[in-house]
């Protein structure tokens, strides 16, 4: 019997779910771009990102993904010919760094792999081996949208100030914005990016970047930035367009003012521990499927685990199998094994990942949660017993 009629849920690590209030914000007609309510409105989502990213100093909001914001962020401070260091940990690394190679600069990759964070010796040598200061910038990854691995932002700035390495720290933030706690001036971060769709609960659409002022005086250095991503005149517009480089995204940002102010409401700290509680269960979920069965959390330590986005290991063929079944028959998307290919699974059928960003609450991890324990069941996976149960003890106890 198919029970999947009704509100669909897509679990998957962004986009993630929209607010109804971010949905109602946005169901408006087309305002005016040149005076009025929306220019006071934008004026006063600048602060509020700032907010979130707990930083005092520049934010510029870019019509664009997420890998649009990391080519943004790249080429204010970097040109071709410029040599960075990319510790890796799973495929969004790699992109990063494959954007900074499309523009012309030189890349010093640390691959990591797949299921634990950065190594940061190894990136303390890297830095002292570069006895000529060849490297511009140290792009981390706060956490991995593919993996699930959540990385030491904080420790990569201790590195970059024990060695003594004038480089910036530049950090992707794409998939923990508002869900993993993150300190971008208490940290040391100089260029941060992120996007729209996952903790910040709007559509896709907007990238963001923050930037120190190490980073405008790096900007300042610049050769030439092109006009668009510049984002000098977005820092600081004489005019309303300069913000975005021409038209505003206009609903986008209506749907934003909406979701910053439940941001704020609910209090960041408290976003905070909401994600961390929600994800601790899914995780003890996850382990006690475990016990009798070939599920396994793709990152062994719950202190390198995002808050936003764990990645599991089912293999073949249950994986796959998995991920139809609950959308078929429950309603709900898991996502994808995005960049988990493996010997004998080039596409990563035997992973998926739960998205747990931004919207979201106990009786819907709850009931994601029990369609794949019920998915377990109709296609007989091995698995171990009583995960739901540890899922309500976590939440329980806060």
């Amino acid at each position: 019997m198919n029970l999947s009629n009704g509100r669909p849920y897509l679990a998957i690590p962004g986009p993630s779910v929209m607010p109804e209030e971010v949905l109602r914000a946005m169901h408006r007609s087309a305002p005016n771009i040149y005076e009025g309510a929306l220019i006071e409105m934008t004026a006063g989502i600048i602060p509020d990102l700032r907010r979130v990213a707990r930083t005092e100093h520049n934010a510029a909001i870019y019509i664009g993904n997420g890998h649009g914001a990391w080519e943004a962020a790249l080429s204010n401070v970097v040109a071709a010919g410029d040599r960075i260091l990319v510790p890796a940990t799973g495929r969004f690394g790699h992109g990063w760094a494959d954007m900074a190679e499309g523009l012309g600069v030189e890349v010093e990759m640390i691959d990591f792999g797949r299921n634990r964070p950065f190594d940061l010796n190894r990136v303390e040598e890297a830095l002292r081996a570069d006895t000529k200061g060849r490297i511009k910038a140290v792009l981390g990854t706060h956490v991995d949208t593919s993996s699930s691995v959540l990385n030491d932002i904080a420790g990569l700035r201790a590195v970059l100030d024990a060695v003594g390495h004038p480089a910036l720290l530049m950090a992707d933030c794409i998939a923990s914005l508002a869900c993993d706690r993150f300190e971008m001036d208490a940290w040391g971060v100089d260029v941060m990016v992120a996007g729209s769709q996952k903790g910040l609960m709007t559509p896709p659409g907007m990238g963001f970047v923050f930037a120190s002022p190490r980073a405008v005086e790096a900007r300042a250095g610049m050769e030439r930035v092109s006009r668009y991503w510049d984002w000098t005149p977005r820092f600081n517009p004489e005019s309303f367009y300069q913000y975005f480089g021409g038209t505003a995204p206009t609903h986008h940002l209506y749907g934003l003012r909406a979701a910053l102010d439940m941001i704020h409401a609910e209090g960041l700290e408290n976003v905070w521990r909401r994600h961390d509680v929600l994800a601790r269960a899914i995780w003890a979920a996850a382990e006690r499927w475990g016990q009798d069965g070939p599920l396994r959390l793709n990152v062994a330590d719950p202190d390198h685990r995002a808050r936003s986005v764990t990645s599991l290991r089912l293999g073949l063929p249950y994986g796959h199998q998995l991920r139809e079944w609950v959308e078929a028959n429950a309603g709900v998307t898991l996502g994808i094994g995005l960049g988990m290919s493996e010997e004998g699974d080039p596409d990563g059928r035997g992973y998926f990942r739960i998205g747990h960003m931004g919207h979201l609450n106990a009786h819907m991890v709850m009931g994601m949660l029990g369609t794949i324990d019920t998915a377990f069941k109709a296609l007989d996976v091995p698995h171990g017993k009583g995960a739901l149960e540890a899922a309500a003890s976590v939440m329980a106890e806060g």
